[in-house]
């Protein structure tokens, strides 16, 4: 958890009472750097003096929901609320009930993070990204849905979410993305991520690329079930082209019969 010291003399602090996302350390004329560990991220060497207090200023997330699924909606709230940087602000079963909660509100709330589900009721998570951003620009949107195809995931990237997390994934892992996008960096569940490296990496050129013009008709005759004979008259070449064509074909595709090549076709990879 990242957090932040802040030190103040005791004497001016008079009744000093923390709020809550203060905790207060240590009145000791020595801090000891060990009790320090996984709680700041900076380390104290010199000793502070006695009447000074130490004071972690924890990072706090302001959280809000939306998921129709009223099981997995009060799972979320229950396990996020539970920790004490997250501040839960908002919850709704689908973008216009969103608004709606919105607008009921004397002030407008404080959001950092937004869970958004896709398959809502009325507008979809994607079609609401586009006027949630326009409400809260400086709200990072990170989509929390079962989908993992291709087109729903880059829709998704397109119209500004910063993350995507599957359904799949632990409440633990989802928390730690929730710290990981409020620090300024991106979350993706493996499997997407995986998806978008692909779409990224150069694609293997399809087999039909491979061939010229003429090589795609004989390879055309062929699945027709002509004979070599029947193709030459049929392109107006002679018998000795097409056999030349066909041993070309043969090394491109990396075939040893007609039968291959036909079969090639029918699975669409010609």
């Amino acid at each position: 958890m990242c957090t932040q010291l802040v030190v103040f003399d005791r004497a001016k602090l008079g009744g000093y009472s923390a709020p809550k996302n203060h905790i207060l350390m240590w009145e000791h004329p020595i801090i000891p750097t060990t009790c320090l560990c996984g709680f700041v991220n900076a380390a104290i060497a010199a000793p502070l003096p006695f009447n000074y207090l130490l004071i972690l200023r924890m990072e706090i997330i302001r959280l809000a929901l939306i998921e129709d699924n009223p099981v997995v909606r009060e799972s979320l709230e229950t396990y996020f609320s539970a920790h004490p940087a997250i501040e839960i602000q908002l919850v709704a079963g689908s973008v216009e009930a969103f608004f709606d909660a919105v607008d009921k509100k004397v002030h407008k709330p404080n959001i950092d993070i937004l869970l958004l589900d896709i398959g809502l009721p009325g507008m979809t998570g994607i079609e609401g990204i586009h006027y949630l951003r326009q409400k809260f620009p400086d709200m990072d949107i990170a989509m929390l849905t079962t989908f993992e195809d291709d087109d729903k995931i880059f829709k998704s990237l397109c119209s500004g979410a910063c993350s995507y997390i599957s359904k799949r994934t632990p409440l633990a892992t989802i928390q730690d993305a929730l710290f990981t996008i409020h620090r300024g960096g991106s979350f993706m569940s493996p499997s997407i991520a995986r998806k978008v490296v692909q779409h990224f990496m150069p694609k293997a050129p399809k087999a039909d690329d491979l061939l010229s013009p003429r090589q795609k008709q004989i390879v055309d005759g062929l699945v027709e079930g002509l004979s070599y004979k029947l193709i030459a008259d049929k392109l107006d070449i002679s018998i000795d082209t097409v056999r030349d064509h066909i041993k070309r074909i043969y090394r491109t595709l990396e075939v040893n019969s007609k039968m291959e090549i036909v079969k090639k076709v029918l699975d669409g990879d010609i």
